[in-house]
């Protein structure tokens, strides 16, 4: 690919509201800005991430996150060639949020739209920071989802298999609950098996 690229992607899947500029220059390419805001404060009392909450901080924040992400960039929305946008899987009160936002900007400036698997953002990222060449085997583990899969292009992927019916974060989430830990459950569970003795039980 030649030529510069230039894109605003917005993230809103779960419980962080995202926004960020990348910017493509041949083989080149550069993050010029990442704005995160973060929900953990809104949800630690209820043990989980609650969808309505959520999606309504994310209508809150949304324009924000934008706005700081082009102010850290140091570019105009008309210095953009597109705007992409997570469109699923997820909360739909938040992704919801997050394309029509999206919709929004592109129907003002006029910038062609692209609606983003969130799974297939995790499975290239690693092209994105560290330039590993196709194919490449992927463990994709998130909040919400555990997967092996073989990845050969942007939108060329196989499914080796993956968990049943939950995935590590949730399952974190739930350990927590049932310990009376806080949220969000994996840092807090990590936290306490650092204090544990790994040789008390007999695992195979």
């Amino acid at each position: 690919m030649t030529g510069q690229t230039t894109i605003l992607g917005l993230e809103s899947s779960c419980d962080d509201t995202a926004a960020a500029v990348v910017r493509q220059n041949g083989d080149q390419v550069t993050i010029l800005s990442s704005v995160v805001f973060g929900q953990t404060g809104l949800h630690s009392a209820y043990g989980g991430v609650v969808p309505e909450i959520a999606a309504r901080a994310h209508t809150e924040k949304l324009d924000l996150s934008v706005q700081e992400a082009l102010q850290q960039a140091e570019i105009r929305l008309s210095d953009l060639d597109a705007i992409a946008v997570t469109a699923g899987p997820g909360l739909i009160g938040g992704v919801l949020a997050g394309v029509m936002c999206a919709k929004g900007l592109s129907a003002a400036t006029g910038l062609p739209l692209l609606g983003v698997n969130h799974l297939a953002g995790h499975a290239l990222t690693p092209r994105l920071t560290d330039g590993v060449a196709y194919p490449y085997l992927m463990l994709l583990v998130s909040g919400g989802h555990c997967q092996f899969l073989i990845v050969r292009g942007p939108e060329d992927f196989t499914r080796l298999g993956g968990t049943i019916d939950d995935a590590p974060g949730e399952a974190f989430d739930k350990a927590a609950r049932l310990l009376g830990l806080p949220q969000p459950g994996g840092p807090a569970v990590e936290a306490e098996a650092m204090q544990g003795d790994a040789a008390r039980f007999a695992l195979p």
